[in-house]
Protein backbone atom coordinates (compact mmCIF):
# COMPACT_ATOMS: atom_id res chain seq x y z
CA UNK A 1 0.00 0.00 0.00
CA UNK A 2 1.25 3.33 -0.64
CA UNK A 3 1.33 5.99 2.21
CA UNK A 4 0.09 9.34 0.94
CA UNK A 5 1.50 12.48 1.49
CA UNK A 6 0.68 16.19 1.35
CA UNK A 7 3.13 16.18 -1.31
CA UNK A 8 1.30 14.08 -3.41
CA UNK A 9 -1.77 15.39 -3.06
CA UNK A 10 -0.88 18.05 -4.70
CA UNK A 11 0.40 20.39 -1.56
CA UNK A 12 4.17 21.00 -1.40
CA UNK A 13 5.54 22.86 1.38
CA UNK A 14 8.79 22.60 1.02
CA UNK A 15 8.55 25.05 -1.56
CA UNK A 16 6.31 26.92 -0.01
CA UNK A 17 9.37 27.59 2.84
CA UNK A 18 11.53 27.98 -0.61
CA UNK A 19 9.67 30.94 -1.11
CA UNK A 20 9.46 32.50 2.11
CA UNK A 21 13.27 32.30 2.36
CA UNK A 22 13.35 33.99 -1.31
CA UNK A 23 11.57 36.86 -0.58
CA UNK A 24 12.19 37.85 3.00
CA UNK A 25 15.32 40.04 1.71
CA UNK A 26 12.71 41.77 -0.77
CA UNK A 27 10.38 42.34 2.07
CA UNK A 28 12.98 43.81 4.65
CA UNK A 29 13.26 46.87 2.22
CA UNK A 30 9.70 47.85 2.90
CA UNK A 31 10.41 48.12 6.96
CA UNK A 32 9.20 51.14 8.98
CA UNK A 33 10.60 51.90 12.08
CA UNK A 34 7.52 51.03 13.66
CA UNK A 35 7.85 47.02 12.95
CA UNK A 36 8.49 44.43 15.39
CA UNK A 37 10.24 41.33 14.65
CA UNK A 38 10.61 39.93 11.02
CA UNK A 39 8.85 38.12 8.12
CA UNK A 40 7.39 34.66 9.09
CA UNK A 41 5.50 34.69 12.54
CA UNK A 42 2.39 33.72 12.77
CA UNK A 43 1.38 37.17 12.81
CA UNK A 44 2.80 40.71 12.13
CA UNK A 45 3.90 43.18 14.92
CA UNK A 46 3.54 47.18 14.22
CA UNK A 47 3.81 49.17 17.35
CA UNK A 48 2.44 52.76 15.44
CA UNK A 49 3.96 56.25 16.59
CA UNK A 50 1.44 58.68 17.77
CA UNK A 51 2.92 61.30 19.05
CA UNK A 52 0.95 64.77 17.90
CA UNK A 53 -1.92 63.00 17.23
CA UNK A 54 -4.80 63.76 19.52
CA UNK A 55 -7.39 61.04 18.88
CA UNK A 56 -6.09 58.71 16.19
CA UNK A 57 -8.47 56.23 14.21
CA UNK A 58 -7.51 53.39 12.26
CA UNK A 59 -8.23 53.26 8.63
CA UNK A 60 -8.54 50.15 6.79
CA UNK A 61 -9.18 48.73 2.98
CA UNK A 62 -9.14 45.47 1.08
CA UNK A 63 -9.38 44.59 -2.42
CA UNK A 64 -7.24 42.72 -5.10
CA UNK A 65 -6.33 42.82 -8.58
CA UNK A 66 -9.02 40.91 -10.78
CA UNK A 67 -8.97 39.74 -14.22
CA UNK A 68 -6.13 41.79 -14.91
CA UNK A 69 -3.93 38.84 -14.06
CA UNK A 70 -5.56 37.08 -16.99
CA UNK A 71 -3.32 39.98 -18.94
CA UNK A 72 0.01 38.84 -16.41
CA UNK A 73 -0.70 35.36 -17.62
CA UNK A 74 -0.77 36.13 -21.34
CA UNK A 75 2.23 37.82 -21.22
CA UNK A 76 3.90 35.83 -19.18
CA UNK A 77 5.03 39.23 -16.83
CA UNK A 78 4.41 39.21 -13.21
CA UNK A 79 6.26 42.08 -11.74
CA UNK A 80 3.22 44.33 -12.00
CA UNK A 81 0.07 43.26 -10.49
CA UNK A 82 2.11 43.36 -7.31
CA UNK A 83 2.30 47.29 -7.57
CA UNK A 84 -1.80 46.91 -8.58
CA UNK A 85 -2.64 45.25 -5.69
CA UNK A 86 -0.86 47.32 -3.15
CA UNK A 87 -2.21 50.26 -5.01
CA UNK A 88 -5.98 49.32 -4.74
CA UNK A 89 -5.84 49.19 -1.09
CA UNK A 90 -3.49 52.28 -0.09
CA UNK A 91 -5.15 54.46 -2.20
CA UNK A 92 -8.42 54.07 -0.86
CA UNK A 93 -6.69 54.50 2.32
CA UNK A 94 -5.11 57.67 1.64
CA UNK A 95 -8.69 59.32 0.25
CA UNK A 96 -9.77 59.75 4.34
CA UNK A 97 -6.51 62.28 4.54
CA UNK A 98 -4.81 58.82 6.50
CA UNK A 99 -1.58 57.71 5.58
CA UNK A 100 -0.82 53.81 5.43
CA UNK A 101 1.49 52.49 7.90
CA UNK A 102 1.47 48.23 7.04
CA UNK A 103 0.11 46.15 4.51
CA UNK A 104 -0.54 42.38 4.20
CA UNK A 105 -0.64 40.04 0.76
CA UNK A 106 -2.67 37.00 0.14
CA UNK A 107 -1.44 34.47 -2.87
CA UNK A 108 -3.83 31.50 -3.61
CA UNK A 109 -2.80 28.93 -6.70
CA UNK A 110 -3.15 26.01 -7.74
CA UNK A 111 0.43 25.41 -8.05
CA UNK A 112 3.09 26.84 -6.01
CA UNK A 113 5.67 28.39 -9.04
CA UNK A 114 8.27 30.20 -7.04
CA UNK A 115 9.99 31.94 -9.62
CA UNK A 116 6.71 33.54 -10.56
CA UNK A 117 5.06 34.21 -7.25
CA UNK A 118 8.85 36.10 -6.41
CA UNK A 119 7.87 38.13 -9.25
CA UNK A 120 4.50 39.00 -8.12
CA UNK A 121 5.86 39.65 -4.32
CA UNK A 122 8.83 42.17 -6.44
CA UNK A 123 5.91 44.24 -7.32
CA UNK A 124 4.26 43.64 -4.12
CA UNK A 125 7.42 45.67 -2.08
CA UNK A 126 7.56 48.09 -5.16
CA UNK A 127 4.21 48.95 -4.40
CA UNK A 128 4.81 49.29 -0.68
CA UNK A 129 7.67 51.58 -0.86
CA UNK A 130 5.85 54.10 -3.22
CA UNK A 131 3.35 54.12 -0.36
CA UNK A 132 5.33 54.63 2.25
CA UNK A 133 3.83 51.07 4.13
CA UNK A 134 5.43 48.18 5.57
CA UNK A 135 4.81 44.60 4.40
CA UNK A 136 4.49 43.28 7.71
CA UNK A 137 3.02 39.75 6.76
CA UNK A 138 1.07 37.62 4.41
CA UNK A 139 -0.03 34.05 3.05
CA UNK A 140 0.59 31.92 0.01
CA UNK A 141 -2.02 29.25 -0.44
CA UNK A 142 -1.24 26.25 -2.46
CA UNK A 143 -4.82 25.17 -2.58
CA UNK A 144 -4.93 22.56 -5.77
CA UNK A 145 -8.88 20.97 -5.23
CA UNK A 146 -9.81 24.65 -5.47
CA UNK A 147 -7.40 25.96 -8.23
CA UNK A 148 -6.14 24.18 -11.87
CA UNK A 149 -2.69 24.19 -11.73
CA UNK A 150 -2.04 27.36 -13.80
CA UNK A 151 -4.83 29.52 -11.69
CA UNK A 152 -4.62 32.02 -9.03
CA UNK A 153 -5.38 34.85 -7.41
CA UNK A 154 -4.16 38.10 -5.31
CA UNK A 155 -5.86 39.95 -2.53
CA UNK A 156 -4.34 42.11 -0.02
CA UNK A 157 -5.23 44.47 2.82
CA UNK A 158 -4.07 47.75 4.31
CA UNK A 159 -3.70 49.82 7.93
CA UNK A 160 -2.99 53.34 8.06
CA UNK A 161 -3.77 56.28 10.41
CA UNK A 162 -5.27 59.39 10.81
CA UNK A 163 -6.23 62.31 13.49
CA UNK A 164 -9.65 62.47 13.88
CA UNK A 165 -9.44 66.08 13.35
CA UNK A 166 -8.21 65.85 10.01
CA UNK A 167 -10.33 63.10 8.13
CA UNK A 168 -11.10 64.14 4.65
CA UNK A 169 -14.93 63.33 4.51
CA UNK A 170 -16.30 65.48 1.86
CA UNK A 171 -18.51 67.17 4.55
CA UNK A 172 -16.75 70.54 3.75
CA UNK A 173 -17.97 71.23 0.13
CA UNK A 174 -19.60 73.55 -1.24
CA UNK A 175 -21.00 75.16 -4.39
CA UNK A 176 -18.23 76.38 -6.46
CA UNK A 177 -15.41 74.17 -4.85
CA UNK A 178 -13.58 72.54 -7.92
CA UNK A 179 -12.85 68.86 -8.86
CA UNK A 180 -9.22 68.30 -9.91
CA UNK A 181 -8.31 65.04 -11.94
CA UNK A 182 -4.90 63.17 -11.21
CA UNK A 183 -3.74 61.79 -13.89
CA UNK A 184 -4.12 57.92 -14.21
CA UNK A 185 -1.54 55.20 -15.98
CA UNK A 186 -4.21 53.66 -17.82
CA UNK A 187 -6.83 51.14 -16.98
CA UNK A 188 -5.67 50.67 -13.55
CA UNK A 189 -7.68 47.87 -12.28
CA UNK A 190 -10.85 47.89 -12.72
CA UNK A 191 -12.56 47.20 -16.10
CA UNK A 192 -10.71 44.21 -17.32
CA UNK A 193 -13.83 41.99 -17.50
CA UNK A 194 -14.90 44.77 -20.86
CA UNK A 195 -11.66 45.55 -22.20
CA UNK A 196 -10.80 41.75 -22.68
CA UNK A 197 -13.59 41.43 -24.78
CA UNK A 198 -12.60 44.43 -26.87
CA UNK A 199 -9.22 42.45 -28.06
CA UNK A 200 -7.86 39.34 -29.20
CA UNK A 201 -6.01 36.54 -27.28
CA UNK A 202 -2.95 37.24 -29.79
CA UNK A 203 -3.23 41.70 -29.03
CA UNK A 204 -3.67 40.87 -25.46
CA UNK A 205 -0.75 38.96 -25.74
CA UNK A 206 1.08 41.67 -27.48
CA UNK A 207 1.65 45.97 -27.43
CA UNK A 208 -1.95 46.17 -26.36
CA UNK A 209 -1.42 43.50 -23.33
CA UNK A 210 1.55 45.66 -22.30
CA UNK A 211 -0.47 48.77 -22.83
CA UNK A 212 -2.88 47.48 -20.47
CA UNK A 213 -0.38 45.61 -17.91
CA UNK A 214 0.52 49.23 -16.97
CA UNK A 215 0.71 49.30 -13.19
CA UNK A 216 -2.09 51.23 -11.27
CA UNK A 217 -0.42 54.70 -10.09
CA UNK A 218 0.22 55.32 -6.44
CA UNK A 219 -0.99 58.51 -5.41
CA UNK A 220 -0.36 58.52 -1.69
CA UNK A 221 2.88 60.26 -1.04
CA UNK A 222 2.01 63.23 -3.51
CA UNK A 223 -1.27 63.67 -1.54
CA UNK A 224 -0.30 63.83 1.88
CA UNK A 225 2.50 66.29 1.11
CA UNK A 226 0.14 68.16 -1.10
CA UNK A 227 -2.48 68.26 2.13
CA UNK A 228 0.54 69.58 4.21
CA UNK A 229 -0.10 73.29 2.38
CA UNK A 230 -3.35 73.00 1.15
CA UNK A 231 -6.83 71.75 2.69
CA UNK A 232 -8.56 69.03 0.37
CA UNK A 233 -12.21 68.51 0.75
CA UNK A 234 -13.01 65.65 -0.04
CA UNK A 235 -11.16 62.39 -2.74
CA UNK A 236 -12.32 59.62 -4.61
CA UNK A 237 -10.23 57.01 -5.71
CA UNK A 238 -11.67 56.12 -9.56
CA UNK A 239 -11.87 52.48 -9.40
CA UNK A 240 -15.06 50.13 -10.66
CA UNK A 241 -17.69 52.02 -10.63
CA UNK A 242 -16.13 54.97 -13.09
CA UNK A 243 -16.88 58.74 -12.52
CA UNK A 244 -20.79 57.96 -11.75
CA UNK A 245 -20.72 55.51 -8.70
CA UNK A 246 -17.66 56.66 -6.69
CA UNK A 247 -17.39 60.51 -6.73
CA UNK A 248 -20.54 60.90 -5.32
CA UNK A 249 -19.83 58.78 -2.02
CA UNK A 250 -17.64 61.51 -0.60
CA UNK A 251 -20.36 64.68 -1.97
CA UNK A 252 -22.76 65.80 0.16
CA UNK A 253 -26.24 65.69 -0.54
CA UNK A 254 -27.65 68.69 -2.74
CA UNK A 255 -24.36 68.63 -4.31
CA UNK A 256 -23.73 67.68 -8.43
CA UNK A 257 -20.57 67.32 -9.93
CA UNK A 258 -20.30 68.83 -13.19
CA UNK A 259 -17.21 67.10 -15.04
CA UNK A 260 -16.57 68.38 -18.41
CA UNK A 261 -14.57 66.36 -21.15
CA UNK A 262 -11.82 68.15 -23.03
CA UNK A 263 -10.26 69.52 -20.03
CA UNK A 264 -7.72 66.78 -19.94
CA UNK A 265 -6.27 63.99 -22.64
CA UNK A 266 -7.98 60.52 -22.28
CA UNK A 267 -5.30 57.98 -23.68
CA UNK A 268 -6.74 56.61 -27.02
CA UNK A 269 -6.62 53.16 -25.13
CA UNK A 270 -9.96 54.33 -23.71
CA UNK A 271 -11.61 54.87 -27.03
CA UNK A 272 -10.47 51.80 -28.54
CA UNK A 273 -11.98 49.81 -26.17
CA UNK A 274 -15.55 52.22 -26.48
CA UNK A 275 -15.13 51.71 -30.21
CA UNK A 276 -14.35 47.82 -30.31
CA UNK A 277 -17.19 46.79 -27.68
CA UNK A 278 -19.99 49.63 -29.01
CA UNK A 279 -20.18 51.06 -25.06
CA UNK A 280 -21.94 54.19 -24.62
CA UNK A 281 -20.35 57.59 -23.00
CA UNK A 282 -22.19 56.79 -19.77
CA UNK A 283 -21.33 53.16 -19.04
CA UNK A 284 -17.63 54.09 -20.28
CA UNK A 285 -17.55 56.83 -17.71
CA UNK A 286 -19.47 54.03 -15.05
CA UNK A 287 -16.81 51.33 -16.30
CA UNK A 288 -13.02 52.98 -16.74
CA UNK A 289 -11.17 55.79 -15.45
CA UNK A 290 -10.90 57.63 -18.53
CA UNK A 291 -7.16 58.91 -17.73
CA UNK A 292 -7.90 60.05 -14.28
CA UNK A 293 -7.33 57.67 -11.68
CA UNK A 294 -8.28 60.09 -8.53
CA UNK A 295 -10.53 63.04 -8.31
CA UNK A 296 -9.86 65.71 -5.60
CA UNK A 297 -11.87 68.31 -3.99
CA UNK A 298 -10.89 72.27 -3.08
CA UNK A 299 -12.09 75.67 -2.55
CA UNK A 300 -11.58 77.17 -5.82
CA UNK A 301 -9.14 80.04 -4.87
CA UNK A 302 -6.72 77.04 -3.78
CA UNK A 303 -7.48 74.99 -7.51
CA UNK A 304 -4.24 76.49 -9.29
CA UNK A 305 -2.06 75.96 -6.02
CA UNK A 306 -3.15 72.59 -6.02
CA UNK A 307 -2.09 71.67 -9.41
CA UNK A 308 1.28 73.52 -9.33
CA UNK A 309 1.84 71.51 -5.74
CA UNK A 310 1.06 68.05 -7.80
CA UNK A 311 3.54 69.08 -10.71
CA UNK A 312 6.53 69.47 -8.41
CA UNK A 313 6.12 65.87 -7.88
CA UNK A 314 5.72 65.16 -11.18
CA UNK A 315 1.69 63.92 -10.69
CA UNK A 316 -0.29 65.59 -13.71
CA UNK A 317 -2.89 67.23 -12.65
CA UNK A 318 -5.80 68.94 -14.17
CA UNK A 319 -9.13 71.38 -12.93
CA UNK A 320 -11.98 68.79 -14.42
CA UNK A 321 -15.25 69.74 -12.91
CA UNK A 322 -16.86 71.87 -10.33
CA UNK A 323 -19.61 71.86 -7.98
CA UNK A 324 -22.69 73.01 -8.27
CA UNK A 325 -26.10 72.70 -6.49
CA UNK A 326 -28.66 69.86 -7.71
CA UNK A 327 -29.26 66.34 -8.10
CA UNK A 328 -26.67 64.71 -5.76
CA UNK A 329 -24.06 63.21 -8.45
CA UNK A 330 -22.52 63.72 -11.82
CA UNK A 331 -23.25 65.22 -14.39
CA UNK A 332 -20.83 64.42 -17.42
CA UNK A 333 -20.54 67.64 -20.22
Amino acid sequence: MTLLTYKSAGVNIDEADNFIRIIKPMVKRTARPEVLGGLGGFSGLFAPRLKGMKDPVLVSSTDGVGTKLLIADLQRKYDTVGIDLVAMSVDDVVVTGAEPLFFLDYIACGRLDKAMLAQVMKGVVRGCREAGCALVGGETAELPGLYDKEQWDLAGFCVGIVDRAKIVDGRSCRKGDVAIGLASSGLHSNGFSLARKAFTEDELGGEIGEELLKPTRIYTKPILEVMKSVRIKAMAHITGGGFTDNIPRVIPDGLNVVIKEGRWPIPPVFRLIQERCGVDEHELFRTLNMGIGMVVVVAAKDAEATIALFGKMRQKAYVIGELVAGPHGVTIL
